[in-house]
């Protein structure tokens, strides 16, 4: 799971104004975390990875890049990484496993990347340390499909975080929703929704909405 267009919106578009400290969980190759290190010329990112393969990609990604010297990769499960104490974090961005009921792949890497489990990464265990390493006013954004997301929101709640933010992303306009990306904080308010449509209504062209998003990033836009 190297490069995908929702991870991209994901990336484009989490709030990180004045993030100095950010981690992605669940980094790949490390393209959110490369996104954000983009957008945030101080801030200092960390990015986990469980897949030891992968993580050594993101590593060789991240000292390659311009951004090297902000970046860390560590190649563990989260349990793992919170037993070494990391400081609190400004904003933490994940695009988790999210296929909980069906047909798992052959491909063993690309089961964990895409299905939760007890031994990779469930909703739980992330928004339990979300609640223990975020600061007060900190962030948590998270891309899920719609259902998916529903559930992760009540795990979150029983952590005290709660929908601040949503983006509703959808192939046309008014077609079915196919992601949401959703902003977690610890204060309870009313959640703000947007909508992006990847494409126009009538054609398979980019919408302007998602080139504007996205033009820092594709090198075709």
């Amino acid at each position: 799971m190297k490069v995908c267009t929702d991870a991209c919106i994901l990336g484009a578009a989490a709030n990180l104004n004045g993030a100095e400290r950010i981690l992605d969980i669940g980094t790949g190759t490390g393209l959110l975390a490369l996104m954000a290190a983009q957008r945030n010329a101080s801030a200092s990112i960390q990015a986990v990875e469980i897949d030891a393969a992968a993580a050594a990609q993101a590593s060789q990604n991240a000292q390659a890049s311009p951004w090297a010297k902000r970046l860390g990769i560590y190649a563990g499960s989260l349990a793992e990484f919170a037993a070494t104490c990391p400081a609190p974090y400004d904003h933490i961005l994940c695009n988790p496993p999210f296929f909980r009921h069906s047909l798992r792949s052959p491909d063993t890497a690309r089961t964990i990347a895409r299905h939760t489990a007890a031994d990779t990464l469930t909703f739980a265990e992330l928004v339990t340390f979300a609640g223990r390493h975020l600061v007060a006013d900190g962030g948590l954004t998270v891309l899920l499909p719609p259902t998916e997301m529903l559930a992760f929101e009540q795990e979150a709640h029983r952590a005290g975080l709660y929908p601040t933010t949503r983006l509703v992303v959808r192939h046309r306009p008014c077609s079915k929703p196919l992601r949401h990306i959703t902003e977690f904080g610890f204060a309870p308010q009313a959640s703000r929704t947007r909508e992006l449509a990847i494409h126009d209504a009538d054609s398979e062209a980019y919408s302007d909405a998602f080139i504007n998003l996205l033009r820092d990033f594709y090198l075709a836009f």
